[in-house]
């Protein structure tokens, strides 16, 4: 097939849109297929199979997004058309600009169109200070379904929680495909470790920012009576990270920042004791399931905007949302009795093997294969 998958946010990957994209783009060309990917990545300039826009400029909106490491691609027509010319099927990754305006411009070519579920609303509301506004994260579900969703053939949903989500607020029923986007084969192999610490080590994975909450881990150990006997790992990037170090400093917590590559990421999360994941918003935390797939038990929060608490297998791999006294209960149950853990990772084990990425990918492959049949059919 010759596939144009249109990325509104796409370059370093550092964040989970970003991995999806890559991961699927590195699957589909492996698999043998023609991939063209629209996105305003400079660095992709003049780059077999990339077609890159300019950034969208949008004043002092700018500055906000580029405090949050996101920049979005402009509409380019010229380069979209370029990007679709025959192609069987056009797969958009976001409801933002340069999505919908290749949506568009598909539909009006007859070409089948698949579109992922990679935004939840408050990711949006979140740059605004408007992240927890019931009104504001409803008209932005709107305002996903009548740019984007509506218009095309298959929506990819990577959990069922973010499908009955937004089904629920625009009250219909879209055709769907509900498939995870998986992890790698890297962190499912028993290869090295590397422990950072010899204290109790617990890892937290995500962007620093308001919506993944790692500040309740840190309040978590500072209420805790092992508080020097933790060694917090906190492995991403983002706004919030100054904030994060001075709340750390203040509380006396022992705690490192710092961003880890793919290639590092497996091995220092073998080498640490327990994960705990605090985002109150999320789709699909691929961290968490990294971290369980190399044999981490996690912690997680219950937040009601988050399917990541569907991984919790009880209420011991559960806190409750911004409660950090609670969350210390949680960690100790783990922390003071080893063989806890160790029955824990065997109850993950049968668990896990449903997020092989190759498996994942394979039903992507198969969505696409399906709506660009619908193509052919007209």
């Amino acid at each position: 097939m010759k596939i144009a998958i249109v990325c509104d946010v796409l370059g370093k990957p550092n964040n989970g849109t970003t991995l999806a994209a890559y991961n699927l783009i590195g699957f589909l060309k492996e698999r043998g297929h023609e991939v063209t990917v629209v996105c305003a990545d400079r660095d992709r300039q003049g780059e077999d199979g990339f077609e890159v826009v300019p950034v969208q400029n949008w004043g002092p909106v700018n500055l906000i997004l580029k405090v949050n490491n996101v920049y979005l691609a402009k509409a380019d027509k010229t380069v979209l058309a370029r990007a679709l010319e025959g192609a069987d099927v056009v797969h958009v990754l976001m409801p933002f600009p340069l999505g919908v305006a290749a949506a568009k411009l598909a539909k009006e070519r007859g070409i089948p169109v698949t579109a992922s579920f990679h935004a939840q609303a408050e990711n949006v509301t979140a740059h605004i200070a408007c992240m927890n506004n019931p009104l504001a994260n409803h008209i932005t579900y709107l305002c996903f379904y009548h740019v984007l969703y509506k218009r095309v053939d298959t929506v990819h949903y990577p959990t069922q929680f973010i499908k009955e989500l937004f089904e629920k607020q625009i009250k219909r029923t879209l055709p769907c495909r509900v498939i995870s986007n998986g992890v790698n084969e890297a962190f499912f192999l028993p290869r090295e470790q590397k422990r950072l610490s010899e204290k109790f080590t617990i890892f937290c994975i995500g962007r620093f920012s308001n919506e993944k909450a790692q500040g309740t881990l840190i309040k978590a150990i500072a209420k805790s009576d092992f508080r020097d006997k933790v060694k917090l790992c906190f492995a991403g990037c983002g706004p919030k990270e100054k904030k994060l170090k001075r709340l750390a400093a203040r509380k006396k917590v022992d705690a490192d920042f710092r961003f880890y590559s793919r290639e590092e990421l497996p091995a220092v999360l073998r080498g640490a004791d327990l994960y705990v994941h605090t985002a109150v918003v999320e789709i699909e935390a691929i961290s968490c399931l990294e971290a369980i797939a190399v044999g981490l038990v996690p912690i997680i929060c219950d937040s009601k905007r988050s399917a990541t608490k569907n991984f919790a297998l009880d209420s011991h791999c559960l806190f409750r949302a911004g409660n950090g006294r609670d969350l210390a209960e949680k960690i100790s149950y783990f922390y003071r009795d080893p063989a806890r853990i160790a029955a824990y990772r065997e109850k993950y084990r049968t668990f896990k093997e449903q997020f092989h990425q190759e498996d994942c990918m394979r039903k992507m492959e198969q969505m696409l294969e399906e709506t660009a049949a619908l193509g052919k059919k007209k």
